[in-house]
């Protein structure tokens, strides 16, 4: 579970982080192939906020789960639970914002919640 729990923050961490920077370099969402209407009806005009956002809080705080997980760190699991509840907290505000769902939402949603379930079970809370 352990090793699952860390290619599952990396995989996050990752996308998050080049996804973020992507969208801070070059706004208008031509990298990613997004369209600019895609933000219609949100308070943003570009991706250049919500590509912050995802760079440096999803893709921050899953960085450090990832870091206190490999230290070994007494709050690894913390981090891995808030790094999951990040992910899962921008996927479904992205939803309801942009009023659309891709089958990449239900992936990313579905990889913040295992996350949390799994550093959950980790730290022992639901030892069996």
């Amino acid at each position: 579970m352990k090793t699952i729990l860390f290619i599952l923050i990396s995989f996050i961490a990752v996308t998050a982080i080049l996804s973020g920077l992507l969208m801070i370099s070059n706004p208008n969402g031509g990298l990613m192939n997004l369209p600019l209407n895609l933000l219609d009806g949100t308070p943003f005009n570009n991706f250049l906020i919500p590509g912050i956002l995802l760079a440096t809080i999803v893709g921050g705080v899953n960085l450090l789960a990832l870091f206190y997980i490999m230290q070994h760190h007494v709050s690894r699991y913390n981090w891995a639970i808030a790094g999951g509840i990040m992910i899962t907290g921008w996927i479904v505000v992205q939803m309801i914002l942009i009023h659309a769902a891709h089958w990449l939402h239900f992936l990313y949603l579905g990889i913040g919640i295992l996350i949390i379930l799994l550093a959950y079970q980790l730290k022992g809370k639901w030892a069996v």
